[in-house]
């Protein structure tokens, strides 16, 4: 293995990604091979330079950080990702997470911990921020609460996988019925019926709990 950890870094603004760039290209062990401004292009970089980790935004122009973990997992299974957003809401840190994102950090991250960060999911280990942490923790211990982490035998249809593969990838009602070529009724019909079977109560926790049960690819 290569002794320098290679970096992608994909963020839309350029200021930002110019001092993240300068940043870790001042790391000793740390070799920032690449850059990318959306995540179209982050999938057509990281095939050609095969980085060992990616830092990636979420919200991006022509393709966000959710929809291209999700692509980029297939295309290159090899690197790690690592969310670098200033949002920490549950609804995109478990979409980031059933997208295949291995760390989750927030903007105001402090230098050592985002070098950490980076050497930890390297390193094959998962890194959430201590705020993300909290988040995970609490939907876990709320899940115990109700029960709803026992594994089921459920079925879904191929329907409703390929519905709740595009949750996991950030798209809205609107978007997953363009996608799908079916109407947003349909969509919401579909997403009533997989919640439902999941016995959960909203898009988030679904994508979650099929991916615990591996229902989803």
């Amino acid at each position: 293995m290569d002794p320098k950890i290679t970096i992608l870094v994909v963020e839309d603004h350029e200021v930002m990604r110019f001092g993240l760039k300068s940043l870790l290209s001042n790391v000793e062990g740390f070799e920032v091979v690449g850059e990318a401004s959306n995540g179209k292009e982050a999938i057509e970089k990281a095939k050609k330079l095969k980085p060992r980790v990616i830092v990636m935004d979420i919200v991006m122009p022509m393709m966000n950080g959710i929809e291209a973990s999700h692509l980029l997992k297939e295309a290159v299974p090899a690197t790690k990702i690592i969310m670098f957003t200033s949002f920490e809401t549950q609804s995109y840190v478990f979409a980031a997470l059933a997208a295949g994102a291995h760390g989750y950090c927030l903007k105001n991250v402090t230098t050592n911990n985002l070098i950490a960060a980076i050497k930890t999911v390297d390193s094959g280990a998962a890194w959430f921020d201590r705020e993300i942490a909290e988040i995970v923790l609490n939907y876990i211990k709320t899940g115990l609460a109700q029960g709803d982490l026992e594994v089921k035998k459920l079925t879904l249809s191929p329907r409703e996988i390929e519905v709740l593969t595009c949750v996991t990838e950030g798209l809205t009602n609107n978007e997953i019925a363009s996608r799908l070529m079916v109407s947003v009724e349909t969509v919401k019909t579909h997403l009533k019926r997989i919640m439902d079977k999941l016995e959960v109560s909203d898009r988030t926790q679904a994508a979650v709990q099929a991916l615990k049960q591996g229902l989803l690819k």
